[in-house]
Formats: structure tokens, sequence, C-alpha cells
């Protein structure tokens, strides 16, 4: 089985959680740099990260590195790469490309370039002038950062954070790639009570039971490299059953609430699909009416931004009733994200620590009050966790 150089990619800030995942499963980053992260795979690492990565973009394929600052370098530097072992005859080879501080601007003659020299060495390898590109797609992408050349081939299809359970619409939704980032920065575990009292259409709760119950969260869908010709499709297959072999069925205390009726019936929903509805307890709840009787519990939460609220008025007045709120709660830790720079002075409490991320083009500070941790007494089964995690 070939071993190929294979790029996980990341929204900024979410490096470092992408390569502990990678880590996790087995694979070691060779680099780490702004956006993505690289690793060394075969068909059984595309599968298995496709299905398991839960905070990753996408899965790409690098086909070549190189430098270029003409064209013709560029035309060369394509050619020289073997294509034929990666596309088929009737292969659907669409390319895409960015251009970012690069003496070779011009975004569409780069793709054209690429386009042309990838024909000519298929030209060469088949014997055949004309390829009419009707049978799987193997979408490509060049880019150029000041005059590095990055050729890769997306092995992930649509993006990683579509899993295949978020159906319906609703306000401002959460990412299900950012959600799962923000469960994994809270630490949380099975064995804490775990609750999002601005649940919304129920993004982050579910992600939160997914990682519980150790389901793969591509497991609901398909992805491009299940019809690469050059990917053994063996390998899905035993990415798919070790998937099933490691779910876990177990009872989680779990509540995701909302103040907004019509919010909730659709996280119900997507719960549903995804496989978790009987984890989650759902209810229509204010804020100001959350409490628990369990200790040592996990909050992660993403309340409403500005422009979802309407006035600064009702944002001071939320984020205060989630700062009574916590302290009601001295043994839980909580996990909020917030575009608000003054978060922490109307919340009641400065954070014990806090990282910037963006949420879409928002950027937005992820605000952790950390309280004590529970004892230890269960053995983790995650696929994706260390054992000194």
């Amino acid at each position: 089985m070939s071993t190929w150089q294979l790029m996980a990619t990341a929204p900024l800030g979410l490096e470092s959680i992408v390569a502990r995942e990678l880590t996790r499963l087995g694979y070691e980053p060779t680099q780490v740099e702004n956006g993505r992260i690289l690793f060394h795979g075969d068909d059984d690492a595309i599968a298995r990260c496709n299905l398991w990565l839960r905070t990753a973009d996408r899965v790409l394929l690098v086909a070549g590195m190189f430098r270029a600052t003409t064209f013709d370098e560029l035309f060369e530097g394509t050619k020289a790469l073997p294509w034929e072992n990666w596309l088929p005859k009737d292969a659907a080879f669409p390319v895409s490309g960015r251009s970012v501080k690069s003496q070779l601007s011009s975004v569409p003659a780069c793709q054209a370039i690429v386009k042309k020299a990838i024909v000519d060495r298929l030209s060469t390898a088949y014997h055949q002038s004309w390829f009419d590109e009707t049978g799987h797609t193997y979408a490509l992408e060049v880019a150029l950062h000041k005059d590095d050349v990055l050729l890769t081939m997306d092995t992930s299809g649509e993006g990683l954070h579509k899993r295949g359970y978020r159906t319906l619409n609703g306000p401002a939704p959460l990412k299900e790639t950012l959600a799962a980032a923000l469960i994994d920065l809270s630490r949380y575990e099975s064995h804490r009570p775990f609750a999002d009292p601005m649940s919304g259409t129920g993004t982050i709760a579910i992600e939160a039971a997914l990682k519980g119950l150790n389901m793969a969260p591509g497991r609901l869908r398909t992805f491009a490299a299940e019809s690469f010709s050059f990917v053994n499709h063996e390998a899905f297959a035993r990415a798919r059953e070790e998937a099933r072999d490691r779910e876990l069925r177990q009872p989680l205390d779990m509540i995701a609430s909302d103040i907004d009726p019509g919010a909730r019936k659709i996280a119900e929903v997507h719960a549903q699909k995804a496989g978790v509805r009987q984890f989650i307890r759902f209810e229509t709840m204010d804020i100001r009416a959350f409490k628990s009787d369990a200790e040592y519990g996990c909050v992660v939460t993403n309340p409403p931004y500005g422009e979802r609220m309407g006035r600064d008025a009702d944002m001071d007045a939320l984020y205060h009733a989630m700062g009574q709120a916590a302290r009601r709660l001295p043994t839980w830790s909580w996990f909020v994200i917030a575009a608000d720079p003054q978060f922490p002075r109307k919340f009641g409490r400065k954070s014990d620590k806090n990282r910037k991320l963006y949420n879409g083009r928002i950027e937005c500070h992820f605000h952790q009050y950390l309280g004590p941790l529970p004892k230890r007494t269960f053995v983790k089964h995650d696929v994706t966790a260390r054992e000194d995690d």
C-alpha cells in the first residue's frame, strides 16, 4: 500500500487541535503551519482521517511542492509530477487556485497553466491528446505563497464540517468543526455532566454527544476519495467497521436548552439524524432558570452575538445572567465563545484562560472558567485518545 504526503487543513487558531487529533489517531504531524498540518499516511490514513477528524476542514493529498517565479517554471514543475499514478483516462480534474504574495499573481492564468501541464503529462502517459473528463472528480488546487507552489488533491469532497445531520436552518449556526474544537478545548469527557444552556439548533451538544459516545463524526457521509481509482476502497470499509466497533452505548448526563422553542425542535431533529437523540435532554429554558443538582459539570456555549441580539442592553443582561448562573454552580467549568471584548466584565469574572478564534469571519475569544475536576474512575475507549490525556 502506497504512503502519501497528506495535509489536514484547519481554520486559523485551531491548527494545534487538529495536530493533536492526528497524533491521537496515530499519525505524527511533520509540519504545523498557518491553516495546515502535514503528515504521512497510506490509504487507511486517508479513510480514517476523513472519518474521524472532528476539527479539520479537509484532508488533502499533496501532489507536489516546488518554487516557481515564472509561468514556464510552473508548467514544468507541474508536468514533472506523476499525474498518471492518480488520474485515470476519464478523470474529471477541475483546478482551483489562489495566490498570495507571489510573482505569479494571476490565479486564472495559474489554473490554466497547471491544467495544460497535467494534460500534457497524461497525453504522453496514455497516448491520447483529448480527455473527455466524464469519470469521477479529482478536485485539484494550485496554491502559491511567496513563489512556493503547492499542488493538492481534495480527498474529502464536501468540507468535513458537513457531517450529514444538520439539515434544517437556524439563526447564525456554529460550524460543526468549530463546535467540536470548543469541546476539545474544554477537555469534556463522558463521565462529567454537560450542558449548553443556549444551544440554538443543537450543534455543540450533538458534537459533545458524538465525542462522549466515541462516534466517528463522518460516519453518516461519503468522501471524494472513495471513488479514487488509486485508493483501495477496502480502506473505507475497514475504517467504517472500526468506527462501528468503537462506538459506545453508555448513559450521558447531557442537557441542551434554549429560550426559543423553534430552535429546540430543530435541535431535536438534528440530534435524531446524528443518532444521539436519546442521550441528550432537550428543554425550552431561559438562561436565568438554568441550574443543576449535579457537580463538576461542563458548560460549553455560544451565546448570541450583537446582530443576533439586536441591542447592546440585551447582550449585557444576557451575559450578566450567565455569570449569575455560573455562580450558582461553583464546581462547574464554563467555556464561552463570545465576540464582545467586554464579555468578562459583563459576565462578572475574568476568565482563567482565553483563546482567540474565528467564527466565520467574526473574531471571537473562547473564555475558559475552570472549576475543580472530579476524580477519574473510568477507562477510556476513545480511538482518538492517548493514554496520558
